[in-house]
């Protein structure tokens, strides 16, 4: 396989509508070929957000709740419903050029494929659900995927458990899911896996499955 080289951006922990507009900022750039695929590593600051498909009703707390927890709520172009991003939960966005449509389907197996390696470093067993796009250990979700394709160029990407509080059920049905929860490595392995090794990880194992080395640039808040 030939590697590709890729900019990867670590922005350490975000508010998410800071990142949303860098990365459609990026987006346009790489789709007018003015900048070259740019992977974004990211923690964010607890946030809703809505995809195309997103149901209101998928919000379990009322606004005044999450007003109160400092929880924003923000609609977004991905595909998918609804879906929580945290602390201790890693973020990669890939805004990268596909070279036909018809990659988009591989785009997203392999951002799953990515997860699956990833938890199985950790002993982790996880798998697919045939009915809805993710990673799943038993009936708890540990990895999201949503991602948006404009232009040819992809934006938004995957959110994988490692740390993160495992009582945002409460707040949404994760990806409108009735009947099925949340987990994390740090859960599954009865240890502390902090953002820091599992993003490490998860990117080894993105390179691997891209066929890409990232270039890292620590972008400071």
């Amino acid at each position: 396989m030939n590697v590709k080289r890729a900019r990867l951006l670590e922005l350490g922990r975000r508010p998410y509508r800071e990142v949303l507009e860098l990365q459609r900022a990026l987006h346009a750039r790489v789709a007018a070929g003015e900048e070259r695929d740019t992977w974004i590593l990211v923690e964010h600051e607890p946030v809703i957000t809505l995809g195309r498909n997103a149901k209101r009703e998928h919000v379990l707390a009322s606004a005044a709740v999450l007003a109160a927890q400092g929880i924003d709520v923000v609609e977004v172009e991905r595909g998918g419903d609804v879906t929580y991003h945290g602390p201790g939960q890693v973020v990669v966005y890939p805004v990268a050029r596909l070279e036909r449509f018809r990659e988009v389907v591989p785009l997203v197996n392999a951002l799953e494929d990515a997860a699956l390696a990833c938890c199985a470093r950790f002993g982790v067993e996880a798998a697919r659900w045939s009915e809805h796009r993710g990673i799943y250990v038993g009936t708890g979700q540990i990895a999201a995927v949503g991602l948006s394709i404009k232009r040819m160029t992809s934006l938004h990407g995957i959110a994988l458990n490692a740390s993160t509080a495992l009582d945002y059920d409460r707040l949404i049905a994760p990806c409108g899911l009735a009947g099925r929860g949340v987990t994390s490595l740090s859960h599954e392995t009865g240890r502390e896996v902090g953002f820091a090794e599992a993003s490490r990880a998860l990117l080894e194992d993105l390179g691997t499955r891209f066929g890409v080395a990232f270039e890292r640039e620590t972008v400071a808040a």
